[in-house]
């Protein structure tokens, strides 16, 4: 395995670090104050072509492997996680499914607007009931004429306000249960589409999620993402396709915090000298350093992976589980090294902490990546004949 960057991707990264630090990080305060991201700074994104890091050249994008969307994604990680939920979320599951599961005139429509960051991509399939049992979503799509008639309700939509484009899962056939939905592609501007309550959340702040309204939306047939009744299928893969790049966000995030932490120990003084003499605080740092290293490993592996075309069902399950762990963890921690500082609003770290605690529950819960692993374990037993 061979985790160096070629030329292009290190000097990509560069130019990431450079604009999250300089042009993202300042802003940061007023993200969470306004709960907005500046334009400006949507903009800038635009240009530098992160919008389409995982678009294909050919429709403008940038045409990133695994490895080389991990590696930017884990500079986008050590910002503002509500502007890295935004570009995380439209290059991945909002648009890696027209990617992989659309044809060529769906491409040749969306592809490139969605490259440049005209268009937003956004992934609808939780419902209010059916959030880790996707099987169970009731939104109906109905054929009629040349189109289909969708009803029903999302909730919990990360991109729902600025989305422009929506992969929408939806049941065609009642009968068949999870072989019974479609994917679809949806458009904003559909009649029928229309945007419910913003959700108010814990952090994230700058990243929006609402409710989803379908009042008879009118899909044009040649919008049917992938085959008819391969919904449930389509939505399983498009979510395994994002995990090690969540899983590289988080690592972003994680080294943030050790870098707060590094430089607030050294500062800090208790009993006559720095913080970072304590041996307490050095085991805290130590443990730190170990679960980052891991992770960094283990999303790396697991991005190289899907890069040779393995299967990575197992492997992008446990990078999910065990970012998310770590991010929650090194939080905690970074919250402890920095005391009373830590609890504040006006220092980053509390901030840091409230957006690690979604990353348990979104894209798949840890509880149901635990299921995953343990269904691959099945198998792979089944398959040696243990």
């Amino acid at each position: 395995m061979d985790f160096k960057f070629s030329e292009d991707i290190e000097f990509l990264r560069s130019n990431v670090r450079k604009f999250v630090k300089e042009e993202v990080d300042p802003y940061a305060m007023e993200i969470e104050e306004k709960d907005e991201i500046p334009e400006k700074i949507v903009e800038m994104s635009k240009e530098m072509g992160l919008f389409g890091l995982s678009i294909p050249e050919e429709y403008g994008g940038l045409g990133l492997d695994m490895v080389g969307k991990c590696a930017i994604f884990e500079e986008i990680g050590k910002t503002h996680n509500g502007y890295t939920t935004l570009i995380g979320a439209h290059t991945g599951i909002g648009s890696v499914g027209i990617v992989e599961l659309g044809n060529e005139a769906q491409k040749q429509k969306y592809l490139p607007k969605m490259a440049t960051g005209e268009w937003i991509g956004a992934f609808a399939l939780t419902e209010p009931s059916a959030g880790s049992n996707a099987a169970a979503i009731k939104t109906t799509a109905v054929k009629k004429g040349d189109k289909y008639i969708i009803n029903g309700s999302k909730h919990y939509i990360t991109n729902a306000v600025e989305g422009n484009i929506f992969t929408v899962m939806a049941v065609t056939d009642k009968e068949k249960g999870a072989k019974g939905i479609t994917s679809f592609i949806v458009e904003k501007d559909f009649p029928g589409f229309v945007l419910g309550n913003v959700e108010q959340k814990m952090g994230l702040r700058g990243s929006h999620s609402a409710e989803l309204f379908f009042e008879n939306l009118e899909v044009p047939e040649e919008n049917v993402l992938g085959e008819v009744g391969m919904g449930y299928v389509n939505a399983l893969k498009i979510l395994a396709n994002g995990r090690a790049g969540l899983a590289a966000r988080n690592l972003g995030s994680c080294e943030k915090l050790m870098e707060y932490c590094l430089q607030y120990v050294q500062e800090r003084e208790q009993f006559g000298k720095p913080i970072f003499e304590i041996q307490s605080v050095q085991n805290m740092l130590a443990e730190m350093s170990m679960h980052i290293e891991t992770l960094r490993s283990l999303t790396y592996r697991v991005a190289w992976m899907a890069d040779q075309g393995q299967r990575v069902v197992k492997e992008a399950a446990i990078a999910k589980l065990y970012g998310s762990e770590v991010y929650n963890k090194v939080a905690d921690l970074a919250v402890q090294i920095h005391g009373g500082m830590g609890y504040m609003r006006d220092y980053p770290i509390e901030r840091y902490y409230r957006d690690a605690r979604i990353t348990k529950i979104y894209e798949g819960t840890s509880e149901i990546q635990r299921n995953i692993i343990a269904g691959e374990l099945k198998r792979e037993t089944s398959y040696v004949g243990v």
